[in-house]
């Protein structure tokens, strides 16, 4: 199993494809690294000799930040925003949607679970309709 930036690449994957399991690189950044290393596009990770190996991952540590690096200067942005006090922070802390997405009838996976008020079992509703009535 060939392991760059600490990520295992399957075996039987495409290389292109396999790629993109590194945080930080999708399919075009793939393409992009694919080129520079001159490696093609279609063949498999177990194919890759050790040179190319090699010569992926440094590329990699020169062109693009992934992984660690990456997860961490994400973390450290969304902290600033926070700390800061500016609307996107108060969005990521009140975990609605920071980009300008609508809330009222979308939303749901980054609110969470939809949370029913004012509806009563009818049991419940048939004894606070009596103390209602008096």
């Amino acid at each position: 199993m060939v392991r760059i930036s600490g990520v295992d690449l399957p075996d039987n994957g495409i290389i292109q494809f396999a790629l993109a399991k590194l945080y930080g690189i999708g399919p075009n950044n793939a393409l992009v690294l694919l080129e520079k290393a001159n490696i093609d596009k279609i063949r498999r990770v177990k194919q890759l000799s050790e040179q190319e190996i090699a010569k992926l991952q440094q590329i990699i540590d020169k062109d693009f930040i992934v992984e660690g690096d990456l997860r961490r200067a994400v973390g450290e942005t969304i902290k600033r925003l926070k700390v800061i006090n500016s609307y996107r922070g108060l969005r990521h802390t009140r975990g609605l949607p920071v980009r300008g997405q609508r809330t009222k009838s979308n939303a749901r996976t980054r609110r969470g679970k939809r949370k029913t008020v004012g509806a009563l079992k009818k049991d419940d509703a048939a004894k606070v309709a009596p103390a209602a009535a008096k």
